[in-house]
């Protein structure tokens, strides 16, 4: 084995064990550090595939961006545990079993290949290349690219409007 596929390995414990560590956590900080660690591991993951722009926004998206809002909340809402009541009877059982579907749908997908059929126009290397991106992005995908920028923009303006605080009766605020 090459030292390229032994990271590969590493990496794709480390992140598995993340996430494993991020389900199972019982404390919401380390579970935001468990998901932060998952999503620097996939980042170099995609580093070691030849995909850096995909690398870099992984990094800046996700373990940026996204993880700042999640640990913001974290610290607004508190980190009091939550008392859940006992689940109901019928519902482990039906866990266990759609785990059990969903396990082997995954085995069956590696094992046909389905997915390698729908294989795309482009190669690997036009893919990861940041100007054919924002070409595609705004000639072929300019519809779905400005409709999802209008959905974030209606969801920011959402949360302003959530995070508010209410208006008193006659008092100026």
């Amino acid at each position: 084995m090459t030292i390229g596929i032994l990271v590969f390995i590493f990496l794709g414990i480390v992140a598995v064990a993340a996430a494993v560590g991020m389900i199972l956590s019982r404390n919401t900080v380390y579970s935001a550090l468990f998901l932060i660690l998952n999503f620097l591991t996939v980042a170099v993951v995609y580093l070691l595939l030849g995909a850096p722009f995909i690398s870099f926004a992984q990094i800046s998206v996700y373990a940026g961006a996204i993880m700042i809002l999640f640990l913001f909340v974290i610290m607004l809402l508190g980190t009091d545990k939550i008392t859940t009541p006992d689940p109901v009877r019928w519902q482990r059982p039906l866990v266990i079993i759609l785990a059990a579907a969903v396990v082997i749908e995954g085995a069956y997908v590696l094992i046909t290949r389905y997915g390698a059929q729908a294989t795309a126009s482009l190669t690997a290397a036009e893919v990861a290349d940041p100007a054919t991106i924002g070409t595609l992005l705004y000639t072929k995908f300019s519809l779905p690219f400005e409709v999802t920028s209008i959905i974030l923009l209606v969801a920011a303006i959402g949360a302003v409007v959530l995070a508010r605080p209410k208006l008193k009766e006659g008092g100026n605020q």
